[in-house]
């Protein structure tokens, strides 16, 4: 009783102090976002800037750079990921779960070996496809590896093994077909399902350097990572402060998305098996 009274404190001192631990680079990305590049050379060990009323920044990413455009296509790209994830991967999930066809463990197996297959493998074959669609420069081409994620339809899956057959049986016994029971029966009970696809494909499609540095050839067509890296860029040295301050505004819509939906978000993890 006595060890156990003293190993609570003791755990959350240990939890508090990684947690800390772990929030100390966003802390000094968030206070250097307040700095001017010359001042982050001179004492690069210094945390706190000299005002928090510097904003020049944060202004030279608005207005100096393209850096809006970069925003609301990286917005386009992650809401369009998003949607057709959650779409397709519960239609995939459902049809893997719950219906009967030939091939369905081949395609799930197929979904499984997909996930442990590295991306960048994947590129030069992508790139050649794209190129023969036409949507090489495009957010088009950028989105379209993106559509269905392999991890999306997995989670769907298991979410929907966990969801009673009983359930599904007694809306086909009263007559509905099989996508009035997809859409009546199993999609209102997605929420924790839907919750953690869509934290996990946003912040695929949002965080993504690579593909988009290959494919956009144009700024007009680049996203946020892409824009950060070339904005940036200085006549003869990085803008370090300008790259702080853009990583900041890349954070806050991630933040802003798991503060939403944390709470499903760990049900839909724990539900699926993820653990």
């Amino acid at each position: 009783m006595i060890t156990a009274r003293l190993s609570r404190p003791l755990v959350y001192t240990i939890l508090t102090v990684v947690t800390g631990v772990s929030l100390l680079p966003f802390a000094w990305v968030v206070f250097g976002a307040f700095k001017d590049t010359g001042e982050i050379l001179h004492d690069p060990g210094a945390w706190l800037p000299k005002s928090f009323g510097n904003l020049n920044n944060f202004v030279v990413l608005f207005t100096e750079k393209d850096f809006l455009v970069y925003f609301v296509n990286s917005l386009v790209v992650a809401a369009v990921v998003v949607i057709a994830n959650v779409t397709l991967s519960s239609m995939a999930g459902y049809a893997l779960s719950k219906l009967r066809f030939r091939g369905k463990k081949l395609v799930f197996g197929a979904v499984m070996a997909s996930l442990m297959i590295p991306v960048t493998a994947l590129f030069v074959p992508q790139f050649s496809v794209i190129v023969q669609l036409g949507l090489a420069d495009s957010l088009g081409g950028i989105i379209a590896p993106m559509v269905v994620l392999p991890l999306g339809i997995f989670i769907m899956q298991q979410f929907a093994s966990a969801v009673p057959e009983e359930l599904i049986e007694a809306a086909r016994l009263d007559g509905a077909g099989e996508f009035r029971v997809f859409a009546q029966v199993f999609v209102p009970l997605l929420g924790p399902a839907t919750a953690a696809v869509s934290i996990l494909t946003f912040l695929a499609a949002w965080n993504n350097f690579l593909w988009p540095l290959v494919v956009a050839q144009s700024e007009s067509n680049y996203t946020l990572p892409v824009g950060l890296a070339v904005a940036s860029q200085g006549s003869n040295m990085t803008e370090y402060g300008v790259l702080l301050a853009g990583a900041l505004v890349l954070l806050l819509p991630v933040l802003v998305l798991y503060m939403f939906l944390q709470r499903h978000f760990i049900q839909g993890i724990a539900a699926t098996g993820l653990r």
